[in-house]
């Protein structure tokens, strides 16, 4: 690197976002520059170390499947690791892995510094450089400009971020970092309309300072797991973590400091996450309760450190120290880092384009926190879908898109887009349509051949992925041709489960399509020498099939309404009929499709065929000018 170099691509920021932005830039071959605060914080977890869980869990699959790095970097430093929403079905169970911090950063910055066409330097940016109403490059604090074809802005929580523990204020980036205050300056002057959100994190307690005969313990699962479709399956047993919950005691004292709690007193106005308040969030909202759980998370053996999930805080030092004593095996806890909140300035998100381009600046992409979302894994997939269409966009090419069918990240954009967020947006499997098709367990089947086809997937991966669905395809065949004898020992087995008829020589497939037979009986019962993650999805596929094909239905008619464009010749101000509500909101947004018009909240029905009538009078008319 040398400061007169043009890149193809620059990477503002070094967290989950950035990171998976530069390495997917870089990976399909765009000379690529990522600038980030320091070094030995990339990837850093200053929230909860865990990656997964609902919805999130299925994003860190996609993402891989895209060929990402988000569950390569989990299976390298998983410590212990479950399954969720078990009891709720194929299409909401996901894996939720608790990680070494220092390991998972660790193994995010090995990929970076190995990575071909791809540079990092560590400095503060400190002001967006913008020609002819194009993103040109960035600038840094010793004065030095970096240029580019297009910038990425993945800033996170460091913009005009402010700590907030008690009554004290001060400005600062998660865990003592460096706040950019002179980049949300230069951001602002570029036209961008911001707010500001707040996240909450919890204290940190010494690990031997814990009783934890006294808990209630959680181990991993015994069978081997991995997050990556591509790497090595493992049984982690590393690591236990233990369960407890507060008490009217603890929400006492946590109410004795409200005259302290930034919270209370208002000196917070910011919007924190909904789906993940702060202990003293909840004593104010639900005074009803009387106990809430707590899950005490050991972070990294050689630090001794215990993340307090579920009791994330602002309050002062003293009403911390106090109330972490009152909790059941933390009566003699000693705090190494206290909670705080977080208050930081984010971009509001529908002034971007569905490939997360900004509408305004021609070549400037955001991705992860500042575009108001909350979690590593949301972070992780915007900035993997902004990387490939920002290394798209340095050679011409067309943008990548994900439709909401298609993947939990083609959800979260497109919510981000088209509805906006006036709070962290977490997501959640309930703000999924298509459920049932979109799995945990078959984002390679929808998404490798997409990351292949735009040059990010390597041939190794994509071929490994073609040899598993060539194998899952046979043991379908198999299993379809599979006669089950009608034997007594069959039949006697099949008595055990309650309802179920006796087999009178069916398929095992067709006994495979019974919702009360367990697929682990069949693939016994078969001597299936498939791997049992292959055989459990198709006796997935074979049970929901009925329901798979009514969603497939209802799929292809949202995929006729986002083929449809909206073409550039369409003026909402011209348009006769509007709501004014609607025509505000439709000319705001600018959707690019019928489809996403459809999606933004305030625009009614009528408008939606209004619209359409429109967009082909045009057809017709361009039609028959030819």
């Amino acid at each position: 690197m040398y400061i007169g170099e043009k890149y193809d691509v620059i990477v503002i920021g070094g967290g989950h976002a950035g990171c998976e932005a530069a390495l997917s830039a870089a990976r399909m071959g765009a000379k690529t520059l990522m600038i980030c605060l320091y070094l030995d914080s990339i990837a850093m977890m200053p929230c909860n170390p865990s990656i997964g869980g609902p919805a999130k869990g299925h994003i860190v699959r996609e993402i891989d499947a895209l060929g990402g790095e988000c569950a390569a970097a989990a299976d390298a430093s998983t410590r212990h690791l479950r399954w969720l929403n078990t009891s709720k079905g194929a299409a909401v169970r996901t894996l939720r892995a608790q990680c070494s911090p220092r390991r998972y950063s660790d193994h995010y910055r090995m990929a970076l510094l190995t990575q071909r066409n791809l540079e990092l330097h560590q400095a503060q940016a400190s002001e967006l450089l913008i020609e002819d109403g194009r993103a040109a490059g960035v600038k840094i604090k010793t004065g030095q400009s970096f240029y580019a074809e297009c910038v990425i802005i993945a800033t996170g929580t460091y913009l005009d971020s402010r700590i907030y523990i008690g009554t004290t204020a001060h400005k600062s980036g998660p865990l003592g970092m460096v706040a950019a205050t002179d980049f949300a300056k230069s951001l602002r002057g570029c036209g961008l309309e911001m707010g500001r959100l707040r996240t909450d994190t919890t204290p940190r307690l010494h690990y031997d300072t814990i009783d934890w005969e006294a808990l209630d313990c959680q181990r991993s699962i015994d069978e081997p797991q991995a997050f990556s479709h591509f790497g090595e399956k493992k049984v982690y047993d590393e690591m236990i973590c233990g369960l407890t919950r507060t008490n009217a005691r603890t929400h006492e004292i946590i109410r004795k400091y409200f005259g302290k709690s930034p919270l209370y007193t208002g000196k917070l106005g910011t919007i924190g996450p909904r789906y993940c308040p702060s202990i003293d969030d909840k004593i104010i909202k639900f005074p009803e309760k009387e106990t809430h759980p707590i899950f005490l998370e050991p972070i990294t053996p050689e630090g001794k450190e215990v993340y307090v999930q579920n009791f994330s805080t602002s309050m002062c030092l003293e009403a911390q120290f106090e109330s972490v004593r009152t909790i059941k095996g933390c009566e003699r806890a000693h705090i190494l880092r206290p909670g705080y909140a977080i208050e930081y300035d984010f971009v509001m998100p529908t002034q971007l384009k569905p490939w997360l381009e900004a509408k305004a600046v021609k070549n400037l992409f955001l991705a992860g926190q500042v575009n108001g979302t909350s979690g590593y894994e949301e972070a992780a997939g915007q900035g993997l879908i902004a990387g490939i269409n920002a290394a798209l966009r340095a050679r011409g090419g067309e943008p990548f898109v994900l439709r909401r069918d298609q993947a939990y990240i083609g959800v979260l954009i497109d919510d981000l887009v088209t509805k906006g967020t006036n709070e962290p947006y977490r997501m959640l499997t309930s703000r999924c349509e298509y459920r049932l098709t979109l799995r945990h367990d078959n984002a390679a089947e929808r998404l490798c051949q997409a990351g292949h086809d735009v040059g990010l997937l390597p041939d190794e991966k994509y071929e490994k992925y073609l040899a598993a669905k060539e194998a899952e395809e046979r043991e379908r065949i198999r299993i379809s041709d599979y006669k089950i004898p009608p034997s007594e020992e069959v039949n006697e087995k099949l008595s055990e489960i309650p309802s179920s008829p006796l087999c009178e020589g069916m398929s095992a497939a067709d006994l495979l399509r019974r919702p009360e037979v367990d697929w682990k009986f069949v693939y016994d019962m078969t001597n299936s020498a498939a791997e049992e993650e292959i055989f459990e999805k198709i006796s997935n596929e074979l049970k929901y099939e009925g329901y798979v094909s009514r969603q497939q239905r209802q799929v292809e008619k949202f995929r006729r309404m986002e083929l449809l464009k909206i073409p550039p010749y369409i003026k909402y101000g011209e348009l006769t009929g509007l709501s004014d509500e609607g025509r505000g909101k439709l000319a705001k947004i600018s959707p690019a499709t019928l489809g996403q018009a459809s999606r933004i909240p305030g625009v009614p029905p009528t408008d939606i065929q209004l619209l359409w009538v429109a967009i082909e009078r045009g057809r017709r008319g361009a039609d028959a000018a030819k």
